[in-house]
């Protein structure tokens, strides 16, 4: 068992008293990971596009150092997605820090849409698909893919062979995609028989023509597909139980797992 914090934010600016009171409060709270939304410690997708590369470089230089202070301090597990500047190029990570180490996972998959071309943006390397940043903590194996991986069945394929039993997602959606994401976190934690604990960013973001408000509706939900705690659309933050026995259960009582793998073994044989 153990507990996990997830923070609903908008973007954060350079002081780290708003960050580090959350932190202290999830400690508090005996939560030993932590997980943050997407572009919360660099602004929005959009606002990047217009920024000085520099600029971005300048900001996620600072976030990364106030994140690793954070997680030496208050001894927890960091997983937060982050812009990352080498070389005058633009790259969509996500960071896991622990107190004495960091580890980058490079998205692999960018959203390509006319009106929100991330892949156009970013220098994210397109190639074959490596595995997801899977880690262990405190008896708990965790899965880490960027919100729009969550998409594509081959991140879960490859999730249910490493044995992962909670999936950390960190999002940024808007619009009217509510429904919609509800309902693919639902499915995809039940058919996987696993937690999906899914961070959304809050905020709005204002161009020429519509405004972009970003929902929140961060939330735990079990691998019986249940959706078991929620936050709404302001900033706010909770610590959630993760078991390991109900992940057990759930493969239990279900067997998809058992089912596949009898007959993947079979056809190789």
């Amino acid at each position: 068992m153990i507990n996990v914090a997830v923070l609903q934010m908008p973007t954060q600016g350079m002081d780290p008293k708003v960050l580090e009171q959350y932190f202290k409060t999830a400690r508090m709270k005996e939560a030993r990971v932590i997980l943050l939304g997407e572009y919360v410690l660099n602004h929005f997708f959009k606002e990047l596009e217009t920024m000085p590369v520099n600029m971005i470089r300048d900001q996620g230089e600072h976030h990364l150092a106030m994140i690793k202070e954070l997680a030496r301090k208050y001894d927890m597990v960091v997983v937060a997605p982050l812009v990352q500047v080498k070389a005058k190029k633009c790259y969509k990570t996500i960071v896991k820090v622990t107190p004495k180490t960091t580890h980058t996972y490079h998205q692999q998959i960018l959203i390509d849409y006319g009106h929100w071309d991330e892949a156009k943006f970013f220098a994210n390397e397109v190639k074959p698909l490596e595995d997801p940043l899977v880690f262990n903590h405190e008896g708990i194996r965790f899965g880490v893919i960027g919100g729009f991986e969550l998409h594509f069945n081959w991140f879960f394929d490859r999730l249910n062979a490493r044995d992962v039993g909670v999936l950390l997602l960190p999002t940024a959606a808007t619009f009217d995609s509510h429904n919609r994401w509800r309902e693919i976190l639902k499915t995809r934690a039940f058919l996987h028989n696993i937690y999906i604990l899914r961070a959304n960013r809050v905020g709005e973001y204002l161009d020429r023509e519509i405004k972009w408000k970003f929902y929140g509706d961060s939330m735990l939900v079990t691998p019986m597909g249940e959706v078991e705690n929620v936050l709404e659309d302001k900033e706010s933050m909770m610590v959630v139980t993760i078991e390991r026995k109900e992940v057990r259960e759930a493969k239990r009582l279900w067997g998809f797992e058992k089912q596949l793998k009898k007959r993947l073994k079979d056809a190789t044989e």
